[in-house]
């Protein structure tokens, strides 16, 4: 297999050749589609890699099928920069080999009668090209991304890393000004998505690309996006810079992700108290506006666990039961601890395997949870 220069990235086929000079398209969409309750506007800045995150069905997927053409709303708009791809309105609807739109998912469906070669040649060939010219353009394409010794073989006899390199290839022989991933790397080994996620981010980030990604992995997260939008029950609830969305989640699907916990409600008493939308209370730091909608988002960390009512400063305490206990793990040397605090909601907290036992926590265990004001961030809910 051929090396990817790791200093330089993948060379960029003549196809690319200019971008440089070429703005990248923002991306548009604002669309419903009844059957799957989905209703989403989101704008995605040219030249950035979004992250769309969510709970399996909220609609991600959806969103992405809008933009490639795989599925038409009942009502709404979609475009790349000038082009409008749909326009229910108007009644335009851009085939989707005509997009520009470049698609990868976690299974890369190559066709299993034709070679590697055929697989990447495809797409160009749909789009116009000669037989000659969508060949040279495949084998480009191989060698750029390091698997241009597999040109002749099929589909069946490839290992998942190499079809997802192949799948990759393919899509970007069409020459996409717009990217989209569909869990790229889900289906893949650790090791193997390693090796890919550095190849991605230079692929999204070549100038004249705009790149959606959905994923569920934090490592993907981390090493591909530029922001964040989170899809919950079929709408945008969150959008924002990568880092922003992660230290100041507004919602609870980002603040799973980042592994802090989040409490919804109403600022009340001032500046410094939620009003927990179970009843509860919630005292913390930050800029809200009393009686407007706000989150709390504390670390697990920041919890501490009582077998009774603990004396002292922490000005937060909540009765609560234990709901699940995850053991320490390697290099993490801590038990992490689920409670249903009362009026509060669902509370993680990170403890000590010796303080676990001396509390004897366990499933149903009736306990108090504790936590500093001064480790609570208050935030405007979204």
């Amino acid at each position: 297999m051929s090396a990817v220069d790791e200093r330089t990235g993948p060379p960029r086929p003549p196809g690319r050749a200019g971008a440089e000079g070429v703005r990248a398209p923002d991306v548009y969409v604002r669309a419903r589609v009844d059957s799957r309750d989905v209703d989403v506007e989101l704008e995605v800045p040219g030249g950035q890699v979004v992250a769309l995150l969510g709970p399996n069905g909220a609609g991600k997927s959806t969103l992405l099928a809008m933009l490639s053409g795989l599925l038409v709303p009942d009502e709404g708009r979609v475009s790349v920069a000038d082009r409008v791809l749909v326009d229910t309105g108007n009644g335009v609807r851009l085939p989707a080999h005509e997009r520009g739109v470049g698609v990868l998912t976690q299974d890369p469906m190559l066709f299993p009668h034709l070679s590697v070669l055929g697989n990447v040649a495809f797409g160009p060939r749909c789009a116009g090209l000669s037989r000659r010219r969508a060949t040279q353009a495949a084998r480009e394409w191989l060698e750029a991304l390091g698997v241009a010794d597999l040109a002749d073989r099929r589909p069946a006899q490839l290992s998942g890393g190499q079809a997802q390199r192949v799948g990759l290839a393919r899509a970007l022989a069409v020459e996409p000004d717009v990217l989209l991933l569909d869990e790229p790397l889900a289906a893949l080994d650790v090791g193997v998505a390693a090796q890919l996620r550095p190849l991605l981010r230079r692929i999204c980030g070549e100038p004249g690309r705009t790149a959606l990604i959905v994923t569920h992995d934090l490592l993907d997260v981390l090493a591909l996006a530029d922001r964040i939008a989170v899809v919950e029950g079929g709408r945008i609830v969150e959008v924002g810079e990568t880092m922003r969305v992660l230290r100041s989640p507004r919602s609870g699907f980002a603040a799973r992700l980042a592994g802090v916990n989040l409490v919804r409600g109403v600022a009340a008493e001032g500046p410094a108290v939620i009003s927990a939308e179970g009843g509860g209370r919630v005292v913390g730091v930050g800029d809200v506006t009393d009686g407007g909608a706000a989150v709390a988002v504390f670390a697990p960390s920041a919890v501490s666990v009582f077998a009774d009512p603990p004396t002292g400063s922490p000005r937060n305490v909540w009765p609560a039961v234990i709901t699940e206990i995850a053991p320490a793990i390697a290099g993490d040397g801590a038990v992490h601890v689920r409670a249903l605090a009362r009026g509060v909601g669902a509370v993680t907290a990170d403890v000590t395997p010796s303080a676990a036992a001396e509390l004897r926590l366990e499933p149903g265990a009736q306990v108090h949870l504790a936590v500093k004001a001064q480790e609570v961030a208050l935030h405007p809910a979204t």
